[in-house]
């Protein structure tokens, strides 16, 4: 694995480009005429109410769902030929916690891209999982079963394999959730370190109060983009009411938290 040190090559197309993209499941449309552009290296947070269409998204970026209308580039490919390129970390409720493999072999996985479909795994394979899992603070349980790990323990080594395929975009669904304290600052630590070294990470995120601390840009989403931009110009209350359609309840705590950042900058 390229150690996170190195920088990643520039390049001049968007690591995520998303253009009238619209998705419907029988016939009833969960995103609508979705548009954006990422910049290079931002850390990205998706926020919006349950329903909104936020994993979707994700899905239809990786051509998981099929799309109604629209496009999706990653640096200017389609996702087949870019996704190479591309990390993922899934919500943990749609993993089989039950399969009886270690933590080794799930950060593993993330290698076979590279190392190509049942072809055997070769030590230094091995060693560049264990250096991951090092990198997210468990290497010490590298050879556990995945059913005996904790939440958060459990989200650190789908971190650890999404960061083993050493990609330029990530794409996280909800890596913050139900996660332990630590569990939660060693993520947006590594998080942040990607984003030193050029990376570009989008992730679906549900705690208001904390986006103005972990994210340099935000994209608003119910069904339609709201706003998406830098948070210092787009997430405000004016935007967060338009996207929750009234129903947010953590206003005032989400306002203060602005003013804290505004006043650290």
């Amino acid at each position: 694995m390229q150690p996170l040190e190195n920088q990643i090559p520039t390049t001049s197309k968007s690591p995520l480009s998303v253009q009238d993209l619209t998705v419907a499941y029988h016939r009833k449309p969960v995103l609508w005429d979705v548009g954006f552009e990422i910049p290079q290296g931002s850390l990205v947070g998706i926020v919006g109410p349950n329903g909104a269409g936020k994993s979707t998204l994700l899905k239809a970026i990786m051509g998981i769902v099929p799309l109604a209308s629209g496009r999706v580039q990653i640096f200017g490919k389609n996702y087949r030929k870019a996704r190479q390129q591309v990390g993922y970390v899934p919500q943990k409720e749609s993993v089989d916690w039950d399969f009886p493999v270690t933590v080794l072999d799930v950060v593993t996985m993330g290698l076979y891209k590279k190392i190509g479909w049942f072809r055997p795994v070769a030590g230094k394979h091995r060693t560049q999982a264990l250096q991951a899992l090092e990198s997210v603070g468990i290497a010490d349980l590298a050879n556990r079963q995945i059913s005996e790990l904790s939440g958060g323990q459990q989200q650190r080594t789908f971190l650890a394999r999404a960061l083993v395929q050493d990609a330029e975009l990530y794409l996280m669904d909800e890596p913050f959730a139900a996660v332990d304290a630590a569990t939660e600052n060693a993520i947006i630590s590594m998080l942040r370190k990607m984003k030193s070294n050029g990376r570009t990470t989008i992730v679906i995120h549900h705690d208001l109060q904390t986006v103005p601390t972990y994210f340099d840009h935000v994209i608003l989403l119910n069904m339609r983009v709201v706003a998406d931009g830098p948070v210092e110009k787009v997430f405000n209350e004016d935007n967060l009411n338009k996207t929750y359609g009234g129903r947010l309840t953590l206003l005032d705590e989400v306002s203060e938290a602005m003013r804290r950042r505004e006043r650290s900058l």
